[in-house]
Formats: structure tokens, C-alpha cells, sequence
């Protein structure tokens, strides 16, 4: 997978999140979803827009990557 696809991949896997926490909110009302985790995604999601649009000369653009590809990770390793 290349790096365009990783970052659309973890998109997907937010968006997928947040669906879920809606589902669960929407079941058991909004005590039951941890408050911190909805941002937290966000957040990624944020992160993973600017990079689409970053160019690769930014002197971010290395680091940010990396930092993409940890978080990949994570869901990779996430149970089903």
C-alpha cells in the first residue's frame, strides 16, 4: 500500500469509528462514549486531510507521515 492509500485507508477506519460511537450514543445515550475519543479522531481525521493536501516539499510532510503510518498500525493491530 502506498502512502495515499494508507492515509485514505485511515480515513475510512475514523469514519467507520465514529459511526460506531454515534450507534452507541444513540443506544445508551452519551455516557456511554468516552468523551475523549470523538476528538481524538477528529483530530487524526484533521491531521490526515492537511496531509492529503501537503505538499512533499513541506518540511512537515516527513514526520507527518510517519506519524500516519503508527496510527495505520494501531488499527491494524486492533482486534476484530
Amino acid at each position: 500500500m502506498n502512502d495515499h492509500e494508507l492515509v485514505g485507508y485511515l480515513r475510512r477506519c475514523n469514519e467507520a469509528d465514529n459511526h460506531r460511537y454515534a450507534d452507541v450514543a444513540g443506544r445508551f445515550g452519551g455516557e456511554a462514549v468516552l468523551d475523549s475519543h470523538l476528538p481524538l479522531l477528529d483530530l487524526v481525521d484533521q491531521l490526515a486531510q492537511d496531509w492529503q493536501v501537503m505538499d512533499s516539499t513541506d518540511e512537515r510532510y516527513a514526520g507527518l507521515t510517519y506519524a500516519l503510518k503508527v496510527l495505520v498500525q494501531a488499527y491494524w493491530s486492533e482486534p476484530a
